[in-house]
């Protein structure tokens, strides 16, 4: 991902896109604590972070919060895994970390910012989100499991 590095800061807390900074297991492990990632393998977050804009929400060094945006920095966003540790929520850190997400400089001109939530409505909506369209449906595919395919056998025939 090509995105340029950006900080916000408030008081001692920094939100960062830095990937240099990033620690993927701490992440991996709020990650883990959500109904999403419980799952989630850490090469599939490294590949996940190689491949998104990333924002670590840090308390000094400590990363206590995480999120990221899948997206080709041209027109289309998709906001996923955004994450608060236990232990540092109800202070408002989700709303500020997601303002963050949406005012990314890079993410300013997209045509759409995406998002699917089955718990956090609320903060979505104070964010400025919006239930989409009643004309549009979402679709998804689930891939349970990756498994190696034999590719197809040929028959071949012998011609004459």
């Amino acid at each position: 991902m090509d995105d340029e590095p950006q900080e916000w800061h408030r008081g001692e807390l920094t939100v960062s896109t830095d990937r240099r900074r990033l620690d993927v297991a701490a992440a991996l492990e709020l990650l883990r604590e959500t109904h999403w990632g419980q799952g989630l393998a850490r090469d599939a977050l490294e590949c996940a972070v190689a491949r998104s804009v990333c924002f670590g929400l840090y308390r000094g060094p400590r990363l206590v919060g995480f999120g990221r945006v899948i997206t080709d920095l041209a027109t289309y966003g998709y906001l996923t895994d955004v994450v608060i540790a236990p232990d540092e929520r109800g202070q408002g850190l989700g709303s500020w970390l997601t303002d963050c997400m949406a005012r990314h400089p890079q993410l300013g001109g997209l045509r759409r910012l995406a998002l699917l939530t089955r718990d956090a409505e609320a903060l979505y909506l104070r964010a400025g989100f919006t239930v989409g369209a009643g004309r549009w449906s979402t679709w998804s595919a689930v891939i349970q499991e990756a498994v190696p395919r034999e590719p197809p056998h040929r028959h071949r025939r012998s011609l004459p």
